[in-house]
């Protein structure tokens, strides 16, 4: 009989690991590729562009998070319980970069992926102004 457990850490690190390369990916052919590698080994996968100011903008990113995921069927357009756990885990993930982005400009990619009752979003963003950027990682994960 196989552990639950183990079989739970195993989904969360792999649409963990999912979402992380989809917000890095570089070009829409990178990720529709990616998404098509992904969607073999049972996940799906979506990406968004974003950029504004963050605080602003933070309900923004968390809204084009849940809208990617319904196009791209990583969660139903009914479901309401797999929209908060999206919103959930793109909440957790900006809160790791608040630090950073606070009062400034971000630029960057949203990734989510969800495999089973696992849901990962991660957040890659240029932070700063013009040319002077430092760069922010978060990562939210949730249980559907």
């Amino acid at each position: 009989m196989s552990d639950p457990t183990h079989t739970n850490i195993s989904g969360s690190r792999t649409v963990s690991r999912a979402a992380m390369q989809m917000c890095l990916t570089r070009t829409r052919e990178e990720e529709v590729a990616l998404k098509a590698q992904f969607l073999k080994e049972d996940v799906r996968a979506a990406a968004v562009d974003y950029g504004g100011e963050f605080i602003a903008s933070v309900m923004k990113i968390v809204e084009r998070a849940v809208v990617a995921a319904k196009r791209e069927g990583v969660i139903s357009q009914t479901e309401y319980r797999e929209e908060g756990s999206v919103a959930g885990a793109t909440r957790e993930a900006l809160s790791q970069v608040t630090a950073k982005a606070i009062g400034l400009n971000v630029g960057g990619k949203i990734g989510v992926a969800r495999s089973g009752n696992n849901v990962a979003v991660a957040v890659f963003f240029g932070v700063g102004l013009l040319h002077l950027n430092e760069v922010a990682v978060g990562l939210g994960h949730r249980a559907i």
